[in-house]
């Protein structure tokens, strides 16, 4: 199998199979694709997109591209929960401990530095003694006694995407429904909860400014979930005003 057989065959507005797919990731993650291959292939997907299936594959591959973590040792359902973005979005820290308090077992490995609006890992970081650097033992043992826990994921998690994620940004492919799915979802799925929550973000403040991208996109990962087993559903929630009362 050949890269450029691949690049050739998305920018004829083909379907990728799962062997090509799994092909490509692997060898980006090994290092034998290129970067400057792999930013063709982005563009070709950016132009001519991705069935639902093929984003599917390629979530599933790069979930394969690391480690994931296992919850099964913590009872009950546990539950993540992601927002795509948005001025003042402090959403999780509000809801997480809710959520510990009806009995739910809340396990969110988050990131930092969404673009302009921060991540929730940054807000945490601003109170004082907060750790947010647990070892995945720490983590699960969070967890089981206390019911909920945020922490930063590990560096091991889904490494396709951090290669992938910063080619998008350099080459001009960052807005790609199949790309942006694919990428928060991966990390989801590899984080090891039972049921996904999805706070798709549209508006003003936020990085899908129209109703129609932000259906398009909270369907994709929906899709995604679901056809890899787990309880999957998204909110479209409204960001043309900054949430609560500062930034």
């Amino acid at each position: 199998m050949n890269v450029v057989d691949i690049i050739n065959k998305k920018k004829y507005k083909e379907a990728l199979n799962e062997e090509e797919i799994n092909f490509f990731i692997s060898g980006l993650a090994q290092g034998s694709i290129k970067d400057y291959q792999a930013s063709s292939l982005l563009m070709a997907i950016l132009l001519n997109g991705m069935t639902l299936e093929e984003t599917s594959l390629l979530t599933k591959a790069m979930v394969d591209s690391g480690d994931t973590v296992d919850l099964s040792e913590i009872p009950g359902i546990k539950v993540d929960k992601h927002s795509t973005g948005g001025v003042g979005d402090k959403v999780s820290l509000a809801l997480v401990p809710l959520l510990a308090s009806c009995g739910l077992k809340f396990a969110k490995m988050s990131g930092k530095g969404l673009g302009h609006t921060g991540g929730t890992l940054d807000k945490l970081e601003s109170i004082p003694g907060f750790n947010i650097e647990l070892s995945q033992d720490e983590f699960i043992e969070t967890v089981k006694s206390f019911g909920a826990a945020i922490i930063s994921q590990t560096d091991n998690l889904v490494p396709a995407d951090k290669i992938l994620y910063a080619l998008r940004d350099v080459c001009g492919t960052v807005d790609s429904i199949p790309l942006i799915a694919s990428s928060i979802m991966s990390k989801k799925l590899a984080a090891g909860a039972d049921t996904i929550f999805l706070d798709v973000k549209v508006g003003k403040g936020a990085f899908m400014k129209d109703l129609d991208s932000a259906r398009e996109l909270a369907r994709t990962m929906v899709y995604i979930g679901k056809s890899q087993g787990k309880n999957t559903q998204a909110i479209i929630s409204d960001m043309n005003q900054p949430l609560g009362r500062t930034i």
